[in-house]
């Protein structure tokens, strides 16, 4: 068993263990795992740690992770836009997908997929408007030797089987490389005009 789920959702046979899918992982479960020092691509592994606590923490704070002998070793983040952003003027029923991670020794066998699964199979999250923003400094070339353009399709496939779309934008950072992407899931339950909303925040530049 893992290191007791809030939620155990689903499993991966990987390399003949049980990797356990776990959706919103409460911070009490993220104190007691540890992770994998290669998951780093934000900050050092232990930093990351400490901020998906504090993620997990937040009234509106989702953290799903991947878990291998009580270790994390994947995981997806959701909370409010942070108020130094666009989207933090819009709708109070939006939701940024701030981070997502695999470790290197477990790709290759669909886990960002399946962590995407889990989050968005909780009914609540239809109440969101759900936003990715995808920049290639991020992006682990090394860990993955794909070139930019194949990295940005794989992450483009990635958010597209949950139902997430490219949406075009001014917005600074996005348009500052054509390899940015800034991707939406608008949730079943979101009225039109939050939507509406949402969308006249995509361009506030011209």
């Amino acid at each position: 068993m893992p290191n007791k789920c809030q939620k155990e959702i689903s499993k991966l046979s990987i390399n003949a263990k049980e990797l356990f899918i776990c959706g919103n992982t409460s911070s009490e479960v993220l104190q007691r795992l540890t992770i994998d020092l290669q998951l780093k691509a934000f900050r050092p592994a232990l930093r990351q740690k400490k901020a998906l606590i504090e993620i997990s923490q937040l009234p509106e704070g989702k953290v799903v992770t991947a878990q291998l002998d009580a270790e994390i070793v994947g995981y997806v983040t959701f909370h409010p836009p942070d108020s130094f952003e666009r989207w933090s003027l819009g709708p109070k029923q939006v939701l940024e997908l701030g981070a997502i991670e695999v470790a290197p020794q477990i790709r290759n066998f669909g886990v960002a997929k399946k962590m995407l699964e889990v989050a968005f199979a909780d009914p609540q999250m239809e109440n969101y408007i759900v936003l990715s923003t995808e920049y290639y400094w991020h992006w682990d070339f090394e860990g993955t030797n794909l070139e930019i353009w194949e990295y940005r399709e794989v992450m483009k496939r990635i958010m597209e089987h949950v139902g997430m779309e490219v949406k075009d934008t001014d917005e600074e950072e996005i348009a500052s490389h054509p390899a940015n992407m800034l991707m939406v899931r608008v949730g079943a339950n979101v009225d039109k005009a939050i939507v509406e909303d949402f969308e006249k925040l995509l361009f506030l530049d011209s």
